[in-house]
């Protein structure tokens, strides 16, 4: 909903977001459930009220639990059987710098008196988001504090041990620490979002004091919005790659027009070090894994040109997939995410036209179309539309580029061959397929969240169950790797199944990254799951099958697989059955390996 995008009109979406939430619950869209405890140490009820809005807009509807005023800490440390029923998917908790009890402006406090205090207050956090990890396994999601409204002691207050300044910024420090050694543990940068929105405005005393609010009301949205933004990415709701524009979106001028020479990029001129600056945000943007791509109104040779340029920072290297012609624009837009074997909705798509924006917008409702204007605000709206939010970074991630890049060259090698078969077999593929290791889990984990197309039963999952699920003997899991001569494609697909009555396997999630469609990896990672279940003493396999509106391209599997239908309902989900005595191993032109414990 674009009342919902980025630059935010906080105005009408607080005045209006009954209408807005109407609007969004009845547009026919499916969403994934979630259980959301908010905790805060001043008032909530706007803030989640909007939240929700963004949620909804992202695919995500929201349950809510709300503590009571500033009980957010005995919630979670006191035996709390709401909270516990409750059973929370994600939980929030909304502090601020006025939630700080353990800070006292005293110039008789020595360097370790100081440093004890900062060290209490952590832990009064610490021990309730361990103590939360505990209880309820799922992802915490704790703001970070924000700048004090008046400092004491001046500019001097920042590195003044007396200074409440210098306090923050050192128990900022602590918990970011905690949160490089806790996957599932998240900050919500408010220090950032008020230093953006401007700290004055943010923290107003009125609104606390009036109200309990620890940010302005107008401000609330900018808050949900970001909150959305890290919650949307652990469930796999990020953007996945761009598809830019050349004239006037990556460099100045028109490079039909104007040649090489003539468009204006590098540092000669103002305008051309705007562009730079662009395209070294894009450069850095797919190096944590976002694709970019082209879609041009150009002859090829010209768009080449232009990148070719002496200043260009972005070469034609560092895109995966380039379409300069005089197609219409959503036209390419359909052949890239085809090619890339990814939904359009998986795309941005980034032109200074506003014609071209239009058509997108209205032609590929799922494709997400800013709007930009001038270059000086192309980063911003970018990277304030967070589209990209990183909440985990893997080795995959960090290569993503270079493996469609190799999958480009996969088909290129498709067509020197008449025969599918001989295909396969030239590729020389190798994979590794075994139960879990420690070190993969935040990989497979992310792959749960991200994959959608071939996902049987599409159940997501958070580090800290994944780590349970790890560690439980009733459980079979598996996880495939896929190489061969054009490259690593990575942790590429996962089944995890639950042993029941010692001779049953119910398999809870089997799922395939669309990177290796098409070259029989699914029948390599069942004769390794048949395998392991007969060393197990498993006699039947159960598959479930729960329909999507993205998952339709495998409900035959089972049944390609050799399983029995055993029922199916209205909605087209179903149950399939196989007995291992009478499986026959699939052919498969993939050579498989152990992993190397």
């Amino acid at each position: 909903m674009e009342v919902l995008k980025y630059p935010l009109d906080s105005e009408t979406i607080l005045k209006k977001k009954r209408s807005i939430k109407r609007e969004l619950l009845n547009d026919g869209s499916q969403r994934i459930k979630k259980n959301i405890a908010i905790l805060g140490g001043s008032t909530t009820n706007d803030i989640m009220n909007t939240l929700e809005l963004f949620l909804l807009d992202s695919g995500i509807e929201p349950t809510f639990y709300q503590s009571e005023y500033a009980q957010y800490r005995n919630d979670i440390i006191f035996p709390n059987a709401q909270l516990d029923n409750f059973k929370p998917d994600i939980i929030f908790i909304h502090t601020s710098t006025r939630n700080i009890t353990e800070y006292s402006f005293d110039l008789n406090l020595s360097l370790k008196d100081v440093e004890d205090a900062i060290q209490r207050e952590f832990e009064n956090f610490s021990t309730m988001w361990d103590t939360a990890f505990k209880k309820y396994s799922c992802p915490i999601v704790q703001n970070n504090f924000e700048k004090p409204l008046y400092r004491i002691l001046g500019n001097r207050d920042s590195y003044d041990i007396h200074g409440k300044t210098y306090f923050i910024n050192r128990l900022n420090l602590k918990f970011y620490e905690y949160a490089q050694m806790h996957d599932d543990f998240h900050i919500n940068d408010i220090d950032f979002l008020s230093a953006d929105y401007g700290l004055t405005k943010w923290s107003n005393p009125y609104y606390w004091h009036m109200y309990k609010y620890a940010l302005c009301v107008d401000a609330i949205p900018e808050l949900s919005y970001n909150v959305c933004k890290i919650i949307k990415s652990i469930y796999g709701k990020n953007k996945k790659a761009l598809v830019l524009d050349l004239d006037n979106t990556l460099w100045g001028g028109v490079i039909g027009d104007d040649g090489q020479e003539g468009i204006e990029i590098g540092q000669e001129t103002s305008l051309g070090q705007l562009y730079s600056e662009v395209q070294t945000y894009l450069k850095e943007q797919s190096s944590v894994g976002v694709m970019l791509t082209i879609d041009s109104k150009n002859d090829y040779e010209n768009a080449i040109l232009g990148l070719n340029h002496p200043d260009s920072i972005l070469k034609v290297d560092d895109f995966v997939n380039i379409k300069a012609n005089w197609l219409p624009k959503s036209d390419n837009i359909i052949s890239i995410a085809d090619e890339l074997n990814i939904l359009p909705s998986s795309l941005v798509f980034v032109d200074d036209n506003p014609a071209e924006r239009e058509i997108v917008r209205q032609t590929l409702k799922d494709v997400e179309v800013p709007n930009i204007a001038n270059p000086e605000d192309y980063i911003m709206r970018l990277d304030r539309s967070g589209f990209f939010e990183v909440t985990s970074l893997s080795q995959d991630d960090i290569k993503r580029s270079d493996m469609y890049k190799a999958n480009v060259k996969r088909n290129a090698q498709q067509s020197l061959f008449t025969n599918y078969n001989e295909y396969l077999k030239s590729l020389n593929m190798v994979a590794t397929i075994d139960d879990f290791l420690p070190i993969y889990i935040p990989r497979i984990t992310q792959l749960t969240n991200k994959s959608n197309q071939f996902n049987l039963t599409t159940k997501r999952y958070t580090q800290s169950e994944m780590e349970r699920i790890f560690h439980d003997d009733a459980y079979i899991r598996l996880y495939g790797k896929l190489s061969d001569r054009f490259g690593d494609n990575g942790i590429v697909s996962v089944v995890i199944g639950k042993i029941v009555d010692n001779s049953t396997l119910h398999i809870d999630l089997w799922l395939m990254s669309c990177r290796v469609l098409k070259r029989d990896f699914e029948y390599a990672m069942l004769n390794e799951l048949v395998k392991v279940c007969k060393t197990r003493g498993i006699k039947t396999i159960f598959g479930y099958y729960y329909k999507t509106a993205k998952n339709s391209m495998v409900k035959c599997l089972y049944r390609d697989f050799g399983f029995y239908l055993k029922s199916i309902d209205d909605d087209e989900n179903s149950i399939w059955e196989l007995d291992i005595d009478t499986y026959i191993e699939k052919q498969s032109t993939i050579k498989v390996e152990k992993n190397q414990k």
